[in-house]
């Protein structure tokens, strides 16, 4: 049993949800599509306009561009996080419970990486895939599964990982020392790689090629909540985020006597999201350029937002809908 071992950290004030981030309901008129489970927790589309999904129960189910009823093309076996287009009709699958997966058109299921130097890995989350068929990807942890994914964030080690599974097979750490490692996308040139930080409310970008490859710069921090995946379309980088800042959370971040209190709290007291939808997308010098909310809850606990020709499909980790808001 992983002992729980908290690290003190300061977090900057949180931000008002005012100005840039506003508070606002743009999200409440989004349809709802009915998915047949629950948790749409990431979100892909194809050339062809049709949107794929991971459910809690391992079904990756495929709609068509009007929704309706999702045909049902595989399980994964565990619990799906991020989707990505592989190729045609494949999907690359981030399993967080069996690590890197490929599903063919067929609904085949196979391992593309479950483990690094013969330790496997504790949560897969999100991925990005390169024009050369490269799939960055992280793992958010190396102590805490998704099933108790807010021992990770309470205990603020900083042990997720980006990594890069290269074509032939091999697997390389791109960053490491991440706190609960997130939400990953290439910018439009394959020159940069974004990366979410959720328990550090933050992005950041590494450089991959340039003047500045092999270095890491901030892209935004202090965000009002918790950044979860990540997307890029058109300039724009996309996140969403589970749930807005919490004053008793970011209390509790520099002490870690209060975590462990709260650590031995049954489940049903221990800090939870906020049904308060937020997705944001950032231009590529990390300014606001759309700011969307739900304080209704009715489109709530959003991990994902992925744009497709003028539609925002919206992901979460609870509901057993997907949020479709024209954009």
């Amino acid at each position: 049993m992983t002992s729980f071992e908290p690290v003190s950290w300061k977090p900057p004030k949180a931000p008002d949800l005012d100005g840039v981030y506003k508070e606002n309901d743009r999200l409440r008129s989004a349809q709802r599509w009915e998915t047949g489970g629950v948790g749409p927790e990431d979100v892909a589309v194809d050339h062809h306009g049709n949107v794929f999904t991971g459910l809690a129960d391992g079904t990756i189910v495929r709609f068509g561009r009007s929704g309706g009823t999702p045909e049902n093309i595989a399980n994964a076996g565990g619990r799906p996080l991020g989707v990505e287009i592989l190729g045609d009709g494949e999907l690359v699958v981030c399993n967080a419970d069996l690590g890197l997966q490929r599903v063919t058109a067929d609904g085949e299921v196979s391992v593309l990486a479950d483990r690094f130097e013969d330790r496997p890995f504790t949560f897969t989350n999100n991925a990005t895939v390169a024009s050369d068929g490269t799939i960055y990807f992280t793992d958010t942890s190396t102590r805490w599964s998704i099933h108790n994914y807010v021992n990770d964030l309470l205990e603020g080690q900083e042990t997720g990982r980006l990594f890069a599974r290269r074509p032939d097979g091999s697997l390389d750490v791109i960053l490491d020392r991440l706190q609960f490692a997130n939400g990953v996308a290439l910018d439009p040139d394959e020159t940069s790689l974004f990366v979410a930080e959720t328990g550090r409310y933050r992005i950041r970008r590494h450089w991959l090629g340039g003047p500045k490859a092999g270095t890491t710069e901030m892209f935004v921090d202090n965000l009002p909540g918790f950044p979860d995946n990540l997307s890029l379309a058109e300039g724009i980088l996309w996140t969403a985020a589970p749930s807005p800042r919490q004053a008793m959370v970011d209390l509790m971040q520099p002490r870690p006597w209060l975590r462990k209190v709260s650590y031995r709290l049954p489940d049903s007291l221990k800090p939870k999201p906020l049904r308060h939808a937020i997705v944001l997308g950032f231009d590529m010098d990390g300014n606001v350029a759309h700011n969307l909310q739900d304080s209704s809850g009715a489109v709530a606990i959003t991990t994902s937002a992925r744009y497709h020709n003028g539609r925002l499909y919206i992901g979460t980790l609870t509901e057993p809908t997907l949020a479709v808001h024209e954009l």
